[in-house]
């Protein structure tokens, strides 16, 4: 992600919107602010977010809305979402906002503090993230560019190749590659 990806604080009340750029302003990030769930969603198709710190309930498209819409583009699904909720512990909405892949909630009144650690964590975290995606991506094209007519896997489900301990070499059914497995 680069270093100029900003936070987006989103909310629809004007006080609550300075008090969280408030909270985050000695963090150093760059901010940026949204009062709707439809500003929202434009300013994060733009680009550039890093960070999402999202009312719940806003007139129009709510805070849940926006993240369902997030998810289902790739450019967008992976960006971290911080909750702000003022209408305390829900447990429908918990399930729900953890089902949709939100990294947390928030309650209000919010603790300057606690908004920070977290916002901190979740930013560098997507920030590192983002970065070794990157990396990847730049040693795949590589690897394409020198072995061209190598296929490589598009996930990292893959199960890591299992290494004899003395030799370093592949085994395949507990053997080294070439030899055959020992019947006993």
């Amino acid at each position: 992600m680069p270093s100029d990806a900003k936070i987006l604080i989103v909310d629809d009340h004007e006080d609550t919107l300075y008090a969280l750029e408030s909270a985050l302003a000695p963090l150093g990030y760059l901010l940026s602010r949204a009062t709707s769930g439809d500003d929202a969603l434009k300013e994060v198709l733009r680009g550039q977010v890093g960070l999402l710190v999202l009312d719940v309930r806003m007139p129009g498209v709510s805070g849940l809305d926006v993240v369902r819409y997030m998810r289902r583009l790739e450019q967008t699904q992976h960006i971290p979402v911080l909750l702000v909720t003022g209408f305390g512990s829900d447990a429908e909405l918990t399930s729900a906002a953890f089902g949709l892949g939100v990294a947390d909630l928030v309650m209000k009144p919010i603790d300057p503090w606690t908004l920070r650690t977290k916002v901190r964590y979740l930013y560098d975290s997507h920030q590192r993230y983002q970065s070794l995606e990157r990396e990847v991506r730049e040693l795949r094209a590589l690897v394409k560019e020198h072995i061209p007519d190598v296929t490589l896997p598009r996930d990292d489900t893959r199960v890591p190749v299992q290494r004899d301990a003395h030799h370093g070499e592949p085994k395949q059914d507990g053997a080294p590659v070439g030899e055959q497995p020992r019947k006993q």
